[in-house]
């Protein structure tokens, strides 16, 4: 079985962007005039938005027998 790590790392970076934005709206903390949480809430949410899109739309590699076939023209014959 061939292990796509895309779609749970997604819904954790997603996860912990949606936490980081609410923690930055509710207790906004200013360091030099930026709200850190709330930035890099949206930059987690970002991250994890692509890598869910990815692991849903992406590129799947076909297995066969047991064996992962990343590119099937270069299959061992049957």
């Amino acid at each position: 079985m061939a292990l796509d790590l895309r779609f749970p790392l997604g819904l954790m970076f997603s996860i912990l962007g949606i936490i980081l934005i609410a923690f930055g709206i509710v207790r906004p903390v200013d360091s030099l005039g930026i709200n850190v949480n709330l930035c890099w809430g949206f930059v987690l949410l970002a991250f994890g938005v692509l890598m869910l899109l990815l692991g849903i739309f992406g590129k799947r590699p076909e297995i066969k027998g047991g064996v992962v076939f990343e590119n099937p023209e270069h299959q061992p014959p049957h």
